[in-house]
């Protein structure tokens, strides 16, 4: 890759990372107390990110590594931090997700890395760039947090705890 196109790559992510980032916010902030939907709109949020990579010509495939990465880190550390609130009110949530997000990171690693040492295996390019990574690993962050919360949404409903 040319330092030029390094640079546009770089400038593409931190744009995309933004965007997306601002869109994430704004819509958390809007569905927060609406405990029914709020997973799914993590899911549609993740299926956003999709039309980037499309839009980048980044192939799912190629990002399958980060996307386990975010999937693991974000699924797990939505019930951790609920855990610790449970216990320990909104203290226990910010250690519940401090230490599950520390938890996550080192499982999601594990996958993320057996992942691509597969991918190698299979001939499937999977070269990762900060714009690739960026959108792979929120991607998988999104739908993990959003399978995570219907989880909970699940239990608290059908068996009235949480």
């Amino acid at each position: 890759m040319s330092k030029k196109s390094e640079k546009k790559s770089f400038k593409d992510a931190i744009i995309s990372f933004l965007l997306l980032s601002i869109i994430v916010i704004g819509v958390s902030y809007y569905f927060v107390y609406n405990n029914a939907i709020i997973g799914p709109i993590f899911i549609l949020l993740g299926l956003l990110n999709l039309v980037f990579l499309k839009f980048y010509k980044i192939t799912i495939a190629s990002i399958y590594p980060d996307i386990i990465f975010g999937f693991i880190d974000n699924g797990v550390l939505v019930i951790m931090a609920i855990i610790g609130g449970l216990i320990a009110g909104v203290a226990g949530a910010i250690i519940g997700g401090a230490a599950g997000n520390t938890i996550t990171d080192g499982l999601g690693g594990l996958f993320e890395g057996h992942a691509a040492e597969r991918l190698r295996g299979k001939k499937i390019l999977e070269e990762r760039t900060a714009l690739s990574s960026t959108l792979g690993k929120m991607t998988g962050c999104l739908f993990g947090a959003g399978i995570g919360l219907i989880i909970v949404w699940l239990i608290k409903t059908i068996l009235g705890i949480i």
